[in-house]
């Protein structure tokens, strides 16, 4: 498997793996209003490929705001359904969160099934509300520095200035 970040070009090959992945209407989630217009993290998204050059798998981020302090929206990760079970998603994420530890990220978030995410850490955030219709026990979060969600609370919006 080859690591590596998402450029330009790879946008669609990346779509078109979400799509494979998700289910219809995806786009129509309310964490895809919180990235609309908004850049991703590029330095965050990152791909694995095969020993044959085909996309294996995906992760991306967005900056978002919670209460208005920022923090990192993770998603989506999406593997390929012929290489699931592998371990792929965990190596995408345990590096990308890796990697915004030392970019300086103090925070991040996601919204997702607790049982698979709290191997990474993640907990489910209280006093978060990401906009309707977000079920509550889905918000979860991770500190990627001691305290990093100490005190933050509120609602999740977009982050609309450049990074």
């Amino acid at each position: 498997m080859e690591l590596g970040q998402e450029q330009p070009g790879d946008w669609w090959e990346v779509e078109g793996l979400y799509d494979l992945c998700f289910a219809p209407g995806r786009e129509a989630l309310s964490s895809y209003r919180l990235r609309d217009g908004v850049p991703p993290v590029a330095e965050l998204c990152l791909w694995l490929r095969d020993e044959g050059g085909a996309l294996a798998a995906a992760i991306r981020y967005w900056p978002v705001r919670v209460g208005g302090v920022p923090a990192l929206l993770l998603g989506p990760v999406a593997v390929h359904p012929t290489r699931q079970g592998e371990g792929l998603a965990g190596i995408v994420i345990s590096e990308s969160l890796n990697r915004a530890r030392l970019a300086g990220w103090e925070r991040v978030m996601l919204v997702g099934d607790a049982p698979y995410y709290q191997r990474f850490g993640f907990e489910r955030l209280e006093g978060v509300i990401m906009p309707p219709p977000t079920n509550p026990e889905r918000v979860l979060g991770l500190e990627l520095a001691p305290g990093g969600w100490e005190g933050v609370q509120g609602t999740v919006t977009q982050f609309t200035e450049s990074l």
